[in-house]
């Protein structure tokens, strides 16, 4: 399988983008420079000219329709969250004239002494995300899109990656690890999810922290963007600290009304079994980024997910069949 091919050849496609941005802010001798591209098809453009920097977002259309970016962004700025204004924009083109709000992340920003600081403004943020009501055609995190994102492990991971075709027993075990996976999540309070708040989509400011790459929202369980916060894919935490942050997370989430489970241990096996999931399909995603996306990067980052699983089957052992794959077909490939 490969990435759906664009209409429009890459030259054409960035003639357009400098057209644009020309047009939209006056600047007939404006000149891109690459800022990022993400996970997906996006990609981002800082402006160079006479007036302040500005980021141009590309989102082709035909690959990565822009609107519900937008529609997301309206939903969070009404409810006070901090996310990038939008100085400009043609959705059709799928281009965006966008604040610039720095080249550093709050992952890039982030050490030993500033995460407790930086932690609370996340949380300032989020809580305001998770108090967001979810309006009715909301994408739910229903057990097919959780089921669709659980079978990316055996098919881009297992398969595609380690080449490992599960026997019998072992696809029943998975298929039972992921419908008590599936199962338990639903369970879960729900309400509003970012579904990939971590550091590296949080901008760190003067009065705190914004929040970008939000456009896959969706109804789901509250516990799945702190674990994500936590159990990020490009930096792990000692687990100590985690659980520090979690309890913390959780004291202020109760004290703002949000229908979390009131003791911190359910809560934390929430957040623990939401993660699991997360941690499958992180697997499989990065996998499918090398293989059918040319993006090879985000491999080097499996074995710290393998870790994460490893934290919570250490504590679950209606996993048991989870970890008896890992230890079979992935840990004799991991690096260290």
């Amino acid at each position: 399988m490969t990435a759906p091919p664009s209409t429009l050849p890459d030259h054409v496609r960035a003639d357009a983008r400098l057209a644009w941005a020309r047009a939209a802010t006056g600047d007939a001798a404006l000149q891109l420079e690459r800022a990022s591209m993400d996970a997906g098809f996006r990609s981002y453009w800082r402006t160079q000219g006479a007036d302040a920097s500005r980021i141009v977002m590309d989102s082709p259309p035909d690959l990565e329709d822009v609107k519900p970016w937008l529609r997301i962004r309206t939903l969070l700025r009404d409810a006070g969250v901090r996310v990038p204004a939008v100085l400009a924009e043609d959705a059709d083109a799928g281009f965006l004239l966008l604040e610039d709000l720095g080249t550093r992340t709050c992952l890039d920003a982030v050490d030993d002494a500033s995460a407790d600081a930086m932690f609370e403004a996340a949380f300032d943020e989020l809580l305001r995300v998770q108090a967001i009501v979810c309006p009715d055609d909301l994408p739910a995190y229903d057990a097919p899109m959780l089921q669709r994102e659980l079978d990316l492990f055996e098919e881009w991971y297992l398969g595609r990656h380690l080449g490992v075709a599960l026997d019998t027993g072992e696809r029943e075990g998975l298929r039972a690890v992921q419908r008590n996976l599936i199962d338990v999540v639903l369970s879960q309070p729900q309400g509003f999810v970012h579904r990939d708040y971590m550091l590296r989509n949080l901008m760190p400011l003067d009065t705190g922290v914004a929040v970008i790459d939000f456009q896959g929202a969706v109804r789901g369980p509250l516990a799945y963007d702190p674990v994500s916060l936590f159990r990020d894919a490009f930096h792990s935490w000692p687990a100590a600290r985690v659980d520090g942050w979690l309890a913390r997370y959780h004291a202020r989430a109760i004290d703002a009304g949000l229908p979390l489970r009131a003791g911190f241990a359910a809560f934390r096996r929430d957040a623990d079994l939401a993660g699991m999931q997360r941690h499958l399909k992180i697997l499989g995603l990065f996998a499918r980024l090398h293989y059918r996306d040319g993006k090879p990067k985000y491999l080097a980052d499996a074995s710290r997910f393998v870790c994460y699983l490893d934290e919570v089957l250490a504590r679950e052992p209606a996993l048991a069949p989870l970890a008896s794959i890992l230890d079979r077909h992935v840990r004799p490939h991991l690096t260290t």
